[in-house]
C-alpha cells in the first residue's frame, strides 16, 4: 500500500514513543473535528459523519500522523476505533464487500455470506447507528472507496489516509503534507545515528534531509543504512544519496526520494539477503513470517527470522502484529527488481515452495483435530516437528491469526492461473481447517469466497465435476442466506456441469436442489416435477435411502399444493422404503407426516390411528428425543379431537422420556419433531433435508486429496 513507506517512521518512532514535527497539521485536524459544520451553523443536524482527509505522497508521514490523531481523540470515541487497509501493496483496490465484512467482524457482527458491497455497507451503517466511533481508513485510492463506509451517523468521525482529494465527498475537511521541517527531519535521522554524528557535521545532516526531501520514509532508511555502519558518517551518506539516479524528476524534490534511499540501503545488502528481500514482494497481502520468508528463500525458518529482523532494523520491513509487512511504497521496487534479477521459472518456485509449506500446515491444523489413531493423525507424526501444533488450540489460534493471510494467499494463486494444482490443493486445504475448527456455519463468509475460487480454476481447466461441487456449494449458501433465484440458478448450471461430467451423483444432487429452490419459491408444480426427476434416477440406480427420502420430498410439495391425496401416497411410500432400509426413526417420521396430512384432509381418527403407529415405531427404534416428540404430537392430536385427559397423559410419558435422555446426555438438544426426514414442520420436511444445511458438498479428485 502506498503508504507503507511513512509506516517505516512511523514504526521507529513509536519503538520509541516519540512523535516528530507534524505538530501544526495535527492542531488543525483537531480544530476541524471541533468546527461547526454548515449543516450546524444552519440548524440542522449534520446527516452523516465529518470525514477528515490526510493527503500526502507516499512516504509523507500520512499514516503515522493519521494514527497519531486517532490516538490523541480515542477517548472522546467509547465505542473504538474501527481500522481498514483499502490498497494491497501491489495496488489492488481492497472491494468494499471485503473491507466492510472486516469492519462488521470487528464490531461482532457476521454479515451474510456471499453479501455484496451495497448490502454489507448497509449493515455497516446499521451497527453504526447510535455509536461514537472512529473509522480509520488507511490508503483510500479515492471517494468511490470511501463513501460506501461512511456512517450515516454524526457522531462517528471517518479519517481518511490518502494520495489525493476524495472528490465527491462533501465537507471534507483535508489536511496535505508535503516535506517534513528540516528540524523534525534532523530529529528523527539522530534518534538512527546518536547525536555525536549530526553534532560534528549538522551541515551534512540538512543536506541529508535535503535529499530524502523530508520524507520520513526515506530518512528512516538512510538512518538504518547509518545505524549499521557506525564508522560512516553523516557526509558519506550524502555522497553516496548524491550518486544514485534522482528517478523520474530532477534535484532534492523528486518524486522519488525513497527510492533512492532504498537503492542506497538494497545495494549493501549481501546475495543471499537481497534475494529474500526481493521474494518478499510475492508474500500475500504483503504480510511475511518467517516460514513464508524461509519457504520463499529456500532457506530454514531461523535464518529468515534472523534476515526479517534485520530487514526491519533497516527500515525496508515493518513488523505487525507478529509480521513484517512490506512497504507498500517498497513493494513495486522489490517486484521491478524480481523481474529483472530473478528468472521466472525461480520465482514460480518460490511461489511454490511458499505454497505447499502453506498446505502441509493447514493438513496439520485439521489433522490435530482428528481422533487418536485416525488416519489424519498418523499422517501428521510423519510430517517435520516444525510443521506440526502442539495441540488442537494452538492450531486453532494459528488458523485465526492467519486467516486472512491465507485467504490472500489462496486468491493470488488463483488468479495466478500457472499453480493451478497447487491453488487447487491450496482451497481444498483451508476449507477443511476452517470447517474442522470453526465449524461450517461460522466459517460460511470465508467458505463462499473459496468455493468461487475453486470455480474460477475448475471453469478454467474444464474441471466439470468440481464445478459441478462449487456450484452446489455456493447455492446452498445462497438459499440459506434468502437468494432463491440465484441459487435456482446456480443449481442449475450445476446440473448441467454433473451431465457434462457424467457424474450420477451431482446430476440426482443438483435435480433435488432444483426442487428445493422451487419449493422455497413456492412453486410447487416444478417443486414436484424436479423431484420426481430426481426420484427416477435414484430409482434406477437402486438408491433406496435417497429414494425413501424423495418420496417425502413429493409429499412434502403436494401438502404444499392442497393435494392430500398425493401427499398420503407419496409419504405412505415414503414409510415403505424406510422399512425396507431399515431406518426405523425415519419411518417414524414419515408415519408422523402421514397422520399429519391425514389430519389436513379432515380425517382424524385415520390421523390418531396412524401417530399412535408411529409413536410405537419410535419406541422400538430406541430413539427417546425422537419418541418424546412423537408423544407431545400425539397428545395435540387428541386435545384437538376433544380428549384432554388422555392428552396429559401423552405429556406425561414425554416429560418423563425427556427428563431420562437429559439425566443420560445433559449437553443432548433439546426434544422436538426434528427435521429430518419425514421429519414434523411446516409441512414436514426442510428444504435442504439429506444435505444438511453448513455441509461442505465436495467432489473430490485425485488432485485435491490431502
Amino acid at each position: 500500500m502506498a503508504d507503507q513507506a511513512v509506516d517505516s517512521g512511523g514504526r521507529a518512532e513509536a519503538s520509541r514513543g516519540q512523535f516528530f514535527g507534524r505538530q501544526r497539521e495535527l492542531k488543525a485536524l483537531q480544530a476541524d473535528i471541533e468546527r461547526a459544520g454548515l449543516d450546524t451553523i444552519a440548524g440542522r443536524k449534520a446527516p452523516r459523519a465529518r470525514v477528515l482527509l490526510i493527503a500526502g505522497r507516499p512516504g509523507s508521514g500520512r499514516s503515522t500522523l493519521a494514527a497519531r490523531l486517532v490516538a490523541e481523540i480515542a477517548g472522546e470515541y467509547p465505542d473504538g476505533v474501527l481500522r481498514a487497509r483499502l490498497t494491497e501493496p501491489g495496488g489492488r483496490r481492497v472491494p468494499t464487500e471485503e473491507t466492510a465484512r472486516a469492519l462488521l467482524e470487528s464490531l461482532g457482527v457476521q454479515g451474510p455470506p456471499g453479501a455484496d458491497g451495497d448490502e454489507l455497507s448497509q449493515l455497516l451503517r446499521e451497527a453504526l447507528d447510535g455509536r461514537r466511533a472512529v473509522l480509520l481508513l488507511d490508503d483510500a485510492a479515492d471517494a468511490e472507496q470511501v463513501d460506501p463506509l461512511l456512517p450515516d451517523n454524526p457522531d462517528c468521525l471517518l479519517v481518511a489516509v490518502s494520495g489525493g482529494p476524495l472528490t465527491g465527498i462533501p465537507g471534507v475537511r483535508p489536511c496535505t503534507l508535503g516535506g517534513m521541517d528540516p528540524k523534525a527531519a534532523i530529529e528523527l535521522l539522530t534518534t538512527f545515528t546518536g547525536s555525536v554524528r549530526i553534532t560534528v557535521d549538522p551541515q551534512a545532516a540538512e543536506s541529508v534531509a535535503e535529499e530524502c526531501g523530508g520524507l520520513p520514509a526515506a530518512l528512516v532508511l538512510v538512518g538504518g543504512w547509518l545505524a549499521a555502519r557506525p564508522t560512516a558518517s553523516v557526509a558519506d551518506a550524502t555522497r553516496r544519496l548524491r550518486a544514485l539516479p534522482a528517478g523520474d524528476g530532477e534535484g532534492p524534490q523528486s518524486p522519488r526520494p525513497a527510492d533512492r534511499a532504498f537503492r542506497l540501503v538494497y545495494e549493501a545488502l549481501p546475495a543471499g539477503p537481497a534475494r529474500m528481500l526481493r521474494l518478499l514482494s510475492l508474500a500475500p497481502a504483503g504480510l511475511a513470517d518467517p516460514h513464508t520468508a524461509a519457504a520463499l528463500a529456500g532457506c530454514s525458518v531461523a535464518e529468515a527470522r534472523s534476515a526479517l529482523d534485520g530487514f526491519a532494523s533497516l527500515g525496508l520491513l515493518h513488523p505487525e502484529d507478529g509480521y513484517h509487512r512490506v512497504p507498500g511504497g517498497l513493494h513495486p521496487l522489490l517486484a521491478a527488481l524480481t523481474e529483472s534479477s530473478d528468472k521466472p521459472a525461480e520465482v514460480q518456485l518460490a511461489r511454490a515452495r511458499m505454497l505447499e509449506r502453506a498446505v502441509r500446515r493447514l493438513q496439520a491444523c485439521r489433522a490435530v483435530t482428528e481422533p487418536e489413531g485416525s488416519p489424519a493423525r498418523e499422517a501428521l507424526e510423519g510430517m517435520p516437528h516444525g510443521l506440526r501444533f502442539r495441540d488442537a488450540e494452538a492450531a486453532g489460534r494459528w488458523l485465526r491469526r492467519k486467516q486472512p493471510l491465507l485467504l490472500a494467499a489462496a486468491r493470488v494463486a488463483v488468479e495466478d492461473g500457472g499453480l493451478d494444482t497447487l491453488a487447487r490443493r491450496l482451497v481444498s486445504a483451508l476449507v477443511r481447517a476452517l470447517a474442522a475448527h470453526r465449524g461450517t456455519e461460522a466459517a460460511a463468509p470465508e467458505l463462499y469466497g473459496l468455493h468461487r475460487l475453486v470455480l474460477d480454476v475448475a471453469e478454467r481447466r474444464g474441471l466439470h465435476r468440481e464445478v459441478a461441487a462449487a456450484l452446489l456449494n455456493l447455492a446452498d449458501l445462497d438459499a440459506r442466506t434468502g437468494r432463491n433465484e440465484a441459487a435456482l440458478a446456480r443449481y442449475r448450471a450445476a446440473l448441467d456441469a454433473g451431465r457434462a461430467a457424467n457424474d450420477p451423483y451431482a446430476t440426482g444432487r443438483a435435480m433435488e436442489s432444483v426442487g428445493a429452490a422451487h419449493q422455497e419459491l413456492g412453486d410447487w408444480n416444478r417443486a414436484a416435477d424436479w423431484y420426481g426427476r430426481a426420484l427416477a434416477q435414484r430409482q434406477a440406480r437402486g438408491e433406496r435411502a435417497d429414494e425413501a427420502r424423495l418420496y417425502g420430498r413429493l409429499g412434502t410439495v403436494h401438502t404444499y399444493a392442497g393435494r392430500y391425496g398425493e401427499a398420503l401416497r407419496g409419504w405412505r411410500a415414503s414409510v415403505a422404503a424406510y422399512r425396507r432400509v431399515g431406518d426405523l426413526p425415519a419411518q417414524a417420521r414419515a408415519l408422523s407426516e402421514v397422520a399429519r396430512v391425514q389430519e389436513y384432509a379432515g380425517r382424524p381418527q385415520e390421523s390418531l390411528h396412524t401417530c399412535r403407529e408411529a409413536v410405537e415405531w419410535a419406541r422400538r427404534a430406541g430413539d427417546q428425543r425422537l419418541h418424546a416428540a412423537l408423544q407431545l404430537r400425539l397428545a395435540d392430536t387428541l386435545d384437538r379431537l376433544g380428549d384432554p385427559a388422555a392428552a396429559r397423559l401423552h405429556r406425561t410419558t414425554a416429560e418423563r422420556l425427556l427428563e431420562r435422555e437429559e439425566a443420560r446426555d445433559p449437553g443432548a438438544p433439546e426434544a422436538g419433531p426434528g427435521r429430518g426426514a419425514g421429519a414434523p414442520g411446516r409441512a414436514g420436511i426442510d428444504a435442504k433435508e439429506g444435505h444438511p444445511k453448513g455441509a461442505t458438498y465436495e467432489i473430490r479428485s485425485v488432485m485435491v486429496e490431502d
